[in-house]
């Protein structure tokens, strides 16, 4: 049975990842951490921890990106953009040893009216890192764009977390790019 593997922020672990588990289990080997993998240097710490888990996996699907440009103390984003594309391309790097094919999800924007991130921010974050991805073969799973239309209906009471509709919205997404990166 073909593995697949999730790994991401709380938009997988509370969001999108479980319906995606639940669409995909008849037909592949699903494996995600229950821990919420936060920010992209705390992902790439716990890749060493993850490492058995995600070795020789058919598919790693992967997102980081909400903690990392929030400016929740209004001194700016939590990672400066170039620490964060220098943080992501070191695990889209490790994954690509660990797994066969990857992909990236990205970051989702927010409710307007989420006082600690703005859409333009979000996207310039995506921006940054989806070309510097696509050049080392990663398969990008836009999942702001799916989201985009959306802040207003698909995003939960907190402006952040997806709601039924975003997580139904999503996971649909994200199970067709892992079909497609599986040839299915």
């Amino acid at each position: 049975m073909k593995k697949v593997v999730l790994l991401g922020d709380s938009i997988r672990l509370i969001g999108y990842g479980n319906k995606v588990e639940e669409m995909l289990k008849d037909r592949f080997a699903v494996w995600q951490p229950e821990d919420n993998c936060r920010f992209a240097k705390y992902t790439l710490r716990m890749l060493f921890d993850f490492r058995q888990e995600i070795e020789n996996a058919d598919v790693i699907h992967w997102n980081n990106g909400l903690w990392d440009a929030c400016d929740i103390f209004g001194d700016g984003p939590f990672t400066p953009v170039e620490e964060y594309v220098s943080n992501m391309l070191r695990i889209a790097d490790l994954l690509l040893q660990y797994g066969k094919k990857v992909i990236f999800a990205t970051t989702t924007p927010t409710h307007p009216d989420y006082p600690y991130h703005t859409i333009e921010r979000i996207r310039s974050y995506n921006e940054a890192l989806v070309p510097l991805l696509r050049e080392r073969g990663i398969a990008v799973n836009d999942l702001f764009s799916v989201m985009e239309d959306h802040r207003l209906d698909g995003i939960c009471e907190d402006q952040i977390h997806l709601n039924q509709l975003g997580i139904e919205l999503c996971a649909a997404q994200t199970v067709r790019s892992i079909l497609e990166a599986l040839g299915e």
